[in-house]
């Protein structure tokens, strides 16, 4: 906790889907949770493992829903694949597996995007709604012919509105079996990456932050593995009862979102 201020945290690393919004709806007292906890000062910084949209995008969508958000409040992972690449690959040759968003953001970061896995430097997996066995087989022969290998995020599987799709931990599993080479740097969370990312885009330490978050997995684990305060909300994909058995625990259970106030501004 930060003795210098008047609240518990100064910063929020808040995850979106299942947490803030549910099939596109505000979870309920979300709105107003976040509108008391910024009020008082208190930073929140949107993340989210999802890279078929940008941090403009999302931060349109959370407006949209009532919660005033400028894309400098938006975390993706693939924002922080084009960081890795900036100070690990710059001006990199790069076979992507992915859709239109990401290919913007790495455009701008300057990377080349290449047609053919043997020309690449560096083979990108991503969550590809366009994925196919054309190009998979690219990627292998990339990574076969020596390109580094790299990947937005681990998720296995996406929630949509009426259950979930395969995610890119699908895709990077495909190439880890076929190539025998391990995916070199993941930028999603639970990355060191993406939480590196976060407390530097807060302007916080460690113990200023909370970690809010409906998945084991990826929120509560990157904030477990940072050294970083978790609160695991049960309007996602986790319930009570797999909660109650976590070992070790979440710093907080919360029914929702609603209850972030009573816990940050403790």
């Amino acid at each position: 906790m930060n003795g210098n201020s008047t609240t518990g945290f100064r910063g929020v690393i808040c995850d979106l889907d299942g947490t803030v919004y549910l099939s596109g709806r505000p979870v309920p007292g979300a709105v107003e949770a976040l509108a008391e906890i910024r009020k008082e000062g208190v930073r929140v910084l949107f993340v989210s493992n999802n890279p078929l949209r940008d941090s403009h995008s999302y931060a349109e969508r959370l407006s949209g829903l009532g919660i005033p958000t400028e894309p400098s409040d938006v975390l993706t992972s693939g924002a922080v694949m084009a960081d890795w690449f900036r100070s690990e690959a710059p001006g990199a040759r790069v076979y992507l597996l992915g859709e239109e968003s990401l290919r913007s953001e790495l455009v701008r970061a300057g990377v080349t995007l290449v047609s053919e896995g043997t020309q690449a430097e560096v083979v990108v997996a991503s969550f590809d709604r366009t994925f196919s066995y054309a190009t998979w087989s690219e990627a292998f022969q990339g990574i076969r012919a020596g390109a580094r290998f790299v990947a937005t995020n681990p998720d296995v599987t996406c929630p949509v509105e009426d259950g979930e799709v395969p995610d890119c931990g699908g895709i990077i599993a495909a190439l880890e079996a076929t190539t025998g080479v391990r995916v070199e740097a993941v930028a999603g969370k639970p990355s060191p990456l993406m939480l590196a990312s976060a407390l530097e885009r807060l302007g916080c330490e460690r113990e200023e932050v909370l970690v809010v978050g409906d998945r084991v997995g990826t929120d509560i684990e990157l904030g477990r593995a940072g050294g970083v305060a978790t609160a695991l909300v049960l309007t996602g994909i986790t319930d009570r009862a797999t909660a109650a058995d976590l070992e070790p625990a979440p710093t907080y259970v919360l029914d929702s979102i609603a209850a972030l106030p009573a816990v940050v501004l403790a």
